[in-house]
C-alpha cells in the first residue's frame, strides 16, 4: 500500500470511532436522563393533590374614626342694650310732666302734670323704638364632627376542597387555586395551580 492511500484509510477509520463513540455518549446522556426523569416521577408519586370547590375569602373590617372640619358662619344678634326702653320712657315721662306742669293751676294742673309724664313717657318709649336696633354681627366658626371610617382588609380564605369523596374545609392565608395538596389524614398543606 502506499503511503497516501495509508494516510487515507486511517483517517477513515478515526472518523468511524470518532462517530460510534459520539452516538455512544448520547445514548448514555439519555439513559441517565430517563432515569432522572423516572426518579422524579417516583417522587411526584406520593403528592396528592385534592379538588377545590369553593373559596371564600375572610374580611375583617376595622373602624378608624376620624374628625372631619369646615368653616360656617353663623349670625349673632345681640338685643339693644335696653331693650324695655325704659331711658326713652323716664326721659318721655320727665319732660311730658314739666309741659303738662306748666298747664292750667290746682287740680288742674297736677292732672296736665300726670297727663303730661304718661303721654311722654308713651312718647319716649315709641322714639327710643324707632331708633333703637338689634346689633348683628357675623362670624365664622371652625364646626368638627367625628365620622366613621371603616375599611375591610382579607385575613385568609376558607378552601373547600374534596378529596376521595369526602369534602373538608380548611383556613388557609391565600387563595390556592384549583386543587390543594393534602397529606396523609387529609390536610391541605399547599397550594398548586
Amino acid at each position: 500500500m502506499n503511503r497516501l492511500t495509508a494516510n487515507v484509510l486511517n483517517v477513515a477509520i478515526a472518523a468511524v470511532l470518532a462517530t460510534g463513540l459520539s452516538a455512544c455518549n448520547r445514548n448514555a446522556d439519555a439513559g441517565a436522563s430517563n432515569a432522572s426523569a423516572d426518579a422524579g416521577s417516583s417522587a411526584d408519586a406520593g403528592v396528592k393533590y385534592a379538588k377545590v370547590v369553593s373559596v371564600d375569602p375572610v374580611r375583617s373590617t376595622v373602624n378608624n374614626p376620624k374628625q372631619v372640619c369646615h368653616d360656617e358662619t353663623v349670625t349673632h344678634t345681640e338685643p339693644p342694650k335696653d331693650e324695655h326702653r325704659i331711658a326713652g320712657t323716664a326721659i318721655g315721662a320727665v319732660v311730658g310732666g314739666l309741659v303738662g306742669n306748666q298747664v292750667g293751676g290746682g287740680k288742674g294742673k297736677t292732672l296736665a302734670t300726670v297727663a303730661g309724664a304718661v303721654g311722654g313717657g308713651y312718647a319716649g318709649n315709641r322714639i327710643q323704638a324707632s331708633r333703637q336696633h338689634a346689633q348683628v354681627t357675623s362670624t365664622v366658626e371652625r364646626k368638627c364632627e367625628t365620622v366613621n371610617n371603616t375599611s375591610s382588609k382579607i385575613v385568609g380564605y376558607d378552601v373547600r376542597y374534596e378529596y376521595n369523596g369526602v369534602t373538608r374545609t380548611v383556613r388557609m392565608d391565600h387563595d390556592p387555586g384549583d386543587r390543594v395538596q393534602v397529606q396523609e389524614g387529609v390536610t391541605a398543606v399547599s397550594d398548586a395551580h
